[in-house]
């Protein structure tokens, strides 16, 4: 129904902003990547937005970035996920480190965003491995190759390079420094050997 709604911030909240588009208040559900980014009170602001319906309520969810609405889109579509859940995990971590999360079946990294439990993680993964648009999500298409191949690591390489894509490494850079790690070591000394070859490089 809204595409966008675009005005000025009137309010935070802790899990919602106000946005006064022309005299009225839309009270906007958002993640903490979206309260942060919101900006000050009376600033101009764009919330890409979805309109969710229940039987009890309409509620707007909205988000600074297409890329954060887009993966919203894509994790309520997944049975069991609703909108709370989503923005949860959107909480937890960027459209693009979800993204990775998923594409490398990184259940640990679901798991922290409230409300997510094992069983929800692995249908997130089931469901969304396959359908997600590296693009939408901010991450780059080279990139998005490379983390396609990560589904045939081992657990611990997986999480190692899922680690060192949190920290800001490139996808390409992480996967050639967790390739030269010894593949029969645990995760933290696979991270240390990859971080020792990437502080090399």
């Amino acid at each position: 129904m809204y595409y966008f709604i675009k005005g000025k911030l009137a309010f935070k909240g802790e899990n919602f902003v106000v946005v006064d588009a022309a005299g009225v208040g839309y009270m906007i559900y958002t993640s903490l990547s979206g309260i942060e980014k919101s900006g000050q009170i009376g600033s101009e602001i764009t919330m890409y937005t979805h309109l969710n319906v229940r039987e009890d309520a309409m509620e707007l969810y909205g988000f600074i970035t297409r890329e954060e609405k887009t993966m919203f889109m894509r994790l309520i579509s997944v049975s069991g996920v609703g909108p709370k859940a989503a923005l949860a995990l959107l909480s937890a971590a960027s459209p693009s480190r979800l993204a990775v999360a998923i594409i490398t079946e990184d259940e640990k990294l679901l798991t922290r965003a409230a409300g997510v439990g094992p069983k929800a993680a692995r249908r997130i993964i089931l469901e969304l491995k396959d359908k997600l648009d590296a693009a939408e999500l901010g991450v780059d298409t080279a990139e998005a190759a490379e983390l396609e191949e990560t589904a045939v690591l081992t657990d611990a390489r997986a999480e190692a390079l899922s680690a060192l894509v949190a920290l800001g490494y490139s996808a390409s850079e992480a996967r050639n420094a967790v390739s030269g790690a010894d593949k029969d070591l645990p995760t933290e000394e696979i991270i240390k050997q990859a971080l020792s070859a990437l502080v090399k490089l």
